[in-house]
C-alpha cells in the first residue's frame, strides 16, 4: 500500500514557458541571496558582540567598585546618602567614599571638604548642630581609623561628636578639621545594622 504522490508540472498548463535563466541573472540573483543571509546573520551576531562587550564592561566596573579595599574618590551614591543618612552638603570638594558590608554591621565612611554654611547645614541634615562638636574628642575608633586610613593627630584643630540613634537608624561618628578657616574637612563613618 504505498500512496502515489502527484507529480508537479514543470510549467503552468497553458501558460508561456520561462526562458532559461541566462548567467548574468542566476549571478545577480545569488548575489541578492548571499546577501540577505550575510545580514540575517551578522546583524544578530553584531549585536551579540556588542552586548557582550558592554556586559563585560559593566562587570568590570561593578568588580572594581566593589573590590575596593579603601576610600575612593567621588559622592557616595544617593541610596548611600540615604541610607547611612550622611547629608554631603553643596558645595563640597574632594569627596571620597568607601562602604563595607557584613552580616553583622554596615558602614560607610565618607570624607569631604566643605563652607563653615555647608558644616551647618551637614551637622543640620544629621540632626545635631555645630554646639555638639567637642575639641579634641576623637569619636572615629581605632578600628575604623585601620579602615579607612584616617589618622586624627598632629597640630590640627580636631573636633568630634558622636551621633548616635535607635536601630534600625544609623549611628554617625563624626571628626571636623578646623584647623583651615572657611574650608573645613570632614571625615564621618556611619554604621548601621542591616
Amino acid at each position: 500500500m504505498t500512496a502515489s504522490l502527484p507529480h508537479q508540472a514543470s510549467a503552468p498548463p497553458g501558460g508561456p514557458e520561462r526562458p532559461p535563466e541566462d548567467r548574468r541573472h542566476k549571478i545577480r540573483r545569488r548575489a541578492i541571496t548571499l546577501l540577505i543571509i550575510g545580514l540575517l546573520i551578522g546583524v544578530p551576531a553584531g549585536y551579540l558582540v556588542i552586548s557582550a562587550n558592554q556586559s563585560r564592561d559593566s562587570g568590570k566596573d561593578k568588580e572594581a567598585k566593589y573590590s575596593a579595599t579603601g576610600l575612593t574618590p567621588g559622592w557616595p551614591s544617593k541610596v548611600q546618602r540615604r541610607l547611612y543618612q550622611v547629608p554631603v552638603p553643596h558645595p563640597a570638594d574632594l569627596v571620597a567614599s568607601y562602604e563595607t558590608n557584613n552580616w553583622k554591621t554596615s558602614r560607610l565612611y565618607v570624607k569631604f571638604r566643605t563652607t563653615d554654611a555647608g558644616l551647618a547645614a551637614f551637622l543640620t541634615g544629621m540632626g545635631v548642630s555645630r554646639a555638639d562638636l567637642k575639641k579634641g574628642d576623637i569619636s572615629i575608633s581605632e578600628r575604623d581609623q585601620k579602615v579607612s586610613g584616617w589618622r586624627f593627630d598632629g597640630p590640627r584643630s580636631w573636633w568630634g561628636l558622636s551621633h548616635s540613634q535607635k536601630d534600625p537608624a544609623p549611628t554617625q561618628d563624626v571628626m571636623v578639621n578646623l584647623t583651615v578657616p572657611n574650608a573645613p574637612k570632614v571625615y564621618v563613618v556611619s554604621r548601621t545594622v542591616p
